[in-house]
């Protein structure tokens, strides 16, 4: 049965939000950088954390407020996945869980391997904890997969950690349940561990499928950790909670093992949105979600051949962020300045992600149709 897409909030009620998206520019800039979306929240998420405001509930999170429960149950609907809730720990956002996790696993001077182009808070978060950056990047004739014989390579040399992008931003690949294996019996062989970012595992359109890292094989489970949130998919980034997960006693015991702190960071709105968010009555809107960002990115290929034929774009199979090629326009290394003066759209500067982001634009698709179609016409016509 075919599911009616989600509709995006107006444009004008949109620009009365507050939050980094509406803030960062002026009003004649549409901004479509940010990892924010234009759309209503899930109604379980508005009516509970207006329950909350109603009576005040806005105090420390409890130490178990549910939201492992609700992760697990939604897993198992969503991805097939038995997560044993006392293998969760939650935190303030998934950036906070990849920091603590590898804290408590590498040592100062350790090289960690990142596979640009990546997500920019992965070549910080590294140096945060004393680590080295390592790039190995993706191999980009190939749809953009993992180089595991670059992996491999960097892990030979002494790399200690792999940070994973699971499915990967900026290019909305999904890593195969294969590649992940591979990945997992690279880092058992030289005795290195794998952390998994799962922040748009929720958003993969179909036909593809998502592969949770701790459950791409036995060794994947005994190697790897993994940071997940509802953040991404039903924009609750604001409100503060993430949760970190394993699957074997030994990993389990090193995230038992961090600070209380760690935990305490934890959003007390953004658990008990994170509960409605995974709870099966949001399901539907989740589906909704999707249904409308698969619109969106395929309206995106025909809009762009139709305004900016010299760009290079592939349809992602995750998320609402689309990485577009546009060396061929000879708009320098960072296309994203000359769109922004010349056609007052703000889109995230390809460089950013790493050096093979020169040329490159990341561009949010989650808005109404109207607002992408009116940034792709205004692109086009500084081209002209």
């Amino acid at each position: 049965m075919s599911v009616s897409p989600l509709q995006a909030l107006p444009i004008e009620r949109l620009r009365e939000r507050t939050s980094t998206k509406w803030r960062a520019y002026p009003a004649d800039v549409l901004p479509l950088f940010v990892a924010e979306t234009d759309f209503p929240l899930a109604p379980a998420i508005t009516r509970r954390l207006g329950e909350a405001i109603e009576i005040g509930d806005t105090g420390y999170t409890p130490p178990d407020s549910g939201i492992r429960d609700a992760y697990a149950s939604f897993a198992r609907r969503r991805y097939g996945w038995d997560v044993d809730p006392a293998h969760i720990r939650s935190t303030g956002d998934v950036v906070m869980g990849l920091v603590e996790i590898l804290r408590a696993t590498i040592t100062p001077g350790d090289r960690v391997v990142i596979t640009p182009p990546v997500y920019p808070p992965f070549y910080d978060l590294i140096p945060e904890v004393g680590g080295v950056v390592e790039t190995v990047p993706l191999i980009a004739d190939a749809g953009y997969t993992l180089d595991l014989p670059g992996i491999e390579g960097a892990l030979a040399r002494g790399a200690r950690a792999v940070l994973l992008c699971n499915p990967h931003n900026p290019t909305g690949t999904v890593h195969s349940r294969d590649v992940l294996a591979d990945l997992a019996d690279l880092a058992a062989r030289f005795g290195a561990i794998v952390v998994s970012d799962e922040i748009h595992a929720p958003l993969v359109h179909a036909p593809a499928r998502f592969t949770p890292f701790l459950t791409a094989s036995p060794t994947a489970a005994s190697v790897g950790y993994a940071v997940a949130s509802a953040s991404k998919a039903f924009n609750l980034a604001g409100l503060k909670c993430a949760l970190m997960l394993t699957a074997a006693d030994q990993t389990r015991r090193v995230v038992q093992g961090l600070p209380q702190e760690v935990e305490w960071r934890t959003g007390h709105f953004g658990s008990l949105a994170g509960i409605a968010a995974f709870a099966p009555e949001s399901d539907p809107w989740l589906d909704a979600l999707l249904a409308a960002l698969d619109e969106n990115r395929r309206l995106l290929a025909d809009l762009l051949a139709e305004h900016l034929p010299g760009a290079r774009y592939a349809i992602p199979d995750a998320g609402y962020l689309a990485w577009i090629d546009l060396s061929e326009l000879a708009w320098g290394d960072d296309p994203a300045e000359r769109i922004l003066a010349q056609a007052r759209v703000a889109l995230h500067h390809g460089p950013a992600f790493g050096e093979q982001g020169r040329g490159f634009v990341r561009l949010n698709f989650g808005c109404s149709p109207e607002v992408l179609r009116d940034a792709v016409e205004r692109m086009g016509a500084i081209a002209r």
